[in-house]
């Protein structure tokens, strides 16, 4: 992104400097004293700015004395003067002739074929006199700046040097070393120059341009911007300066200054394709999704081969929801043989979110060949194999998943599929097995009723009636809302009593019945709602430990009420017993892992112990439960603002602004956020 060319400095030669360095060099002279004359009116026409006259001496002079040096030296200047660089070359050809071993000869020779652009005899003429004098420092900088034009920027750089180290303070040499520095892909030491040039020749520095681009390169963003916004205000035309300017502010998460800058560089040129890429990013980040598309696509249709674009296009869709164009784009990737993990993983989540479980674990299968022990990627097929109700595959990939980490999602999802697996058995009329999955479901200390009662029927079928009874009213009490339960337990209660009923005819003795109370459930419901009640009486009057016993007593009824769990870690937590506090929200979400409330209560108190990582973890879940929890984006802000994050901190701010429908916190918020762009 290098805008500008160094400027060609040539070096002006007078008469008298010529002399002086060719003082030791014999000169043969058959000039003629008429001859003479005439040199010395042509002299007097040149000053007088009287070109063709002044030719027209050096001719009549020639005539006179035909093998003079000086005489054919005049007249290429002559020609050089007017601009007949074809003259001036044919009689600098003379003069070399004559002459051979005049290295300024061949500089003037040079300085034609320059400005001709005719770079290769320019720099075949300067080498000649390099030859001849080497010690004629200038000659270093004639040969940089021609090498500069002929992009051969690494030589350039050397004779840059060369000529620097005897005229260190040649400014405009130096400025055509920083771009050459910056022109051949080493913008530090660009930098290096451009910040010499600006400190000690601030007064004539106007290269703002390309010590910006320079700064941009070396991701220097902040002081990029200065000097980007000063090259643009002298030099509005400038588009690499814009552009650079628009993805340093996108690197500065500076938004809206960047979506300005864009807007305005499409304006004046719409057909810039190669910037709709960052274009799109800078959108995307700024959740306008469907624009983003949009410049994706046109990014896609001038570059179909970069599959960063379809990658990002896919992350864009994913986050739409729009999974099967997500699908096509990330397969795109593929198809074009990129092999990114990410692209893979994204694709995979995609179908499971399709609920396209075979497609997903054909997915998780292909990264795992190259990851074969990346948790995450067995987790998700272990859910995928679940869901497929592939139970037994699932069952041992959980399994092998927690022998080497400890995972509550899994703990739960073993926990799971080991009591679907029972229930499977149980209609295949596989007691033993059913049997023994949901023992092992009910040890792992499960809170889901389906265990115990997946169990109860197990042992009811097996005739173990004590068994079959304890856990009937394990899983009513669990969940004592179930109807069915009561209902199944009622019949299996009736069905054991006429067996005895049946015994008893046959051996003369009267059986006690046991007679099942179908109000118990009903009645334990309304005592639950009364000591809630009467719990948020205490809560109300801040007699906090009323409270919390009310509460306590109701979860004997319902241990699986997430509501009152949090509740009681809310009251905890206003007593500062935050162990407590986080030992009842940490049940909250155990029984109701998607409680946003529960785990942004959490983080809270996690927060308030200062233990910021756990705090974020909180935060995220809630939000990922939730999009639009502004409170838990502000709680998410002041984490990241603690680790000194300014970035994520300002991001979080402004989403709790996007999703805040209380109104009272905005003034502050916001003045948050312009405290920390300054």
């Amino acid at each position: 992104m290098k805008e500008g060319v160094a400027k060609i400095n040539k070096h002006i030669i007078t008469t008298a400097c010529i002399l002086s360095l060719l003082a030791g060099i014999p000169a043969y002279s058959a000039m003629s004293p008429e001859a003479s004359s005439l040199y010395q009116e042509a002299c007097t026409l040149e000053y007088q700015r009287n070109f063709d006259q002044a030719v027209a001496k050096v001719l009549e002079a020639i005539k006179l004395s035909p093998d003079d040096a000086m005489l054919y030296t005049k007249l290429a200047g002559l020609y050089t003067d007017m601009s007949k660089f074809d003259e001036a070359i044919q009689t600098y050809e003379k003069v070399i002739e004559l002459r051979p071993n005049d290295a300024f000869v061949y500089i003037s020779l040079g300085s034609i074929y320059e400005t001709q652009g005719k770079y290769t005899e320019a720099l075949g003429a300067y080498n000649n006199a390099l030859k001849i004098f080497p010690e004629y420092k200038y000659n270093y900088l004639n040969i940089a700046n021609v090498q500069y034009q002929m992009k051969n920027y690494k030589e350039a750089i050397v004779n840059y040097n060369t000529f620097l180290s005897t005229y260190s303070q040649h400014w405009e040499a130096r400025k055509s070393l920083a771009n050459s520095y910056l022109a051949d892909d080493k913008p530090d030491k660009a930098i290096v120059e451009f910040e010499d040039l600006y400190v000690n020749n601030n007064q004539h520095f106007d290269d703002y341009a390309n010590y910006g681009i320079a700064l941009f390169e070396t991701q220097n963003y902040e002081k990029a911007v200065e000097f980007l916004e000063k090259a643009i205000e002298s030099s509005p035309e400038n588009m690499t300066a814009k552009v650079c300017l628009a993805l340093s502010y996108q690197a500065l998460d500076k938004n809206d200054a960047a979506l300005a800058q864009f807007n305005a560089i499409f304006k004046e040129n719409p057909n810039l394709a190669s910037l709709r890429f960052d274009y799109a990013n800078l959108l995307a980040d700024m959740s306008k999704e469907n624009e983003a598309i949009e410049e994706y696509k046109k990014y896609a249709t001038a570059y179909p081969d970069d599959s960063r674009v379809y990658k990002n296009m896919g992350i864009v869709y994913q986050r739409l929801k729009d999974y099967d164009n997500a699908i096509n784009s990330y397969e795109k990737v593929m198809a074009m043989g990129v092999k990114d993990d990410d692209v893979f993983k994204s694709a995979a989540a995609c179908y499971h979110f399709k609920k396209d479980y075979v497609h997903a674990v054909k997915y998780y299968d292909e990264l795992l060949v190259s990851n074969p022990n990346d948790m995450e990627i067995l987790t998700n097929k272990a859910i995928a194999l679940h869901a497929m109700k592939k139970y037994e595959e699932a069952i041992a990939l959980y399994n092998e998943i927690l022998a080497e980490k400890s995972s509550d999602v899994v703990q739960n999802n073993l926990t799971d599929a080991l009591v679907s697996l029972g229930q499977e058995e149980l209609e295949k009329q596989n007691y033993s097995r059913a049997t023994d999955l949901f023992i092992k479901a009910v040890s792992r200390g499960t809170k889901d009723s389906a265990a115990y009662i997946g169990l109860a029927r197990s042992y009811r079928a097996c005739k173990v009636n004590d068994k079959a009874a304890e856990y009937y009213e394990k899983a009513i009490s669990m969940n004592p809302e179930n109807s069915q339960y009561s209902n199944e337990f009622a019949e299996f209660i009736s069905e054991i009593n006429s067996v005895k009923d049946d015994k008893a005819s046959e051996t003369g003795e009267i059986q006690a019945i046991t007679i099942t109370d179908d109000t118990k459930v009903s009645e334990n419901q309304e005592k639950n709602k009364q000591l809630i009640a009467i719990g948020d009486d205490y809560y109300k009057t801040k007699d906090y430990d009323e409270s919390i016993k009310n509460y306590k007593e109701a979860l004997l009824l319902n241990p699986s009420d997430e509501v009152t769990l949090l509740k009681v870690g809310n009251v905890y937590k206003l007593k500062n017993d935050e162990k407590n506090a986080i030992e009842f929200y940490k049940k909250a979400i155990f029984v109701n892992p998607e409680y946003a409330d529960g785990w942004f209560n959490l983080g809270l108190v996690y927060a308030n112990e200062k233990d910021v990582t756990e705090s974020k973890k909180c935060f995220e879940k809630a939000i990922g439960i939730k999009p639009d929890y502004a409170y838990a984006y502000y709680a998410l802000a002041v984490a990241y603002e603690t680790e000194k994050n300014k970035p994520e901190a300002i991001k979080n701010y402004e989403l709790f602004l996007k999703y805040n429908k209380d109104t009272s916190a905005v003034e502050a918020v916001e003045n948050r956020i312009k405290s920390l762009k300054k």
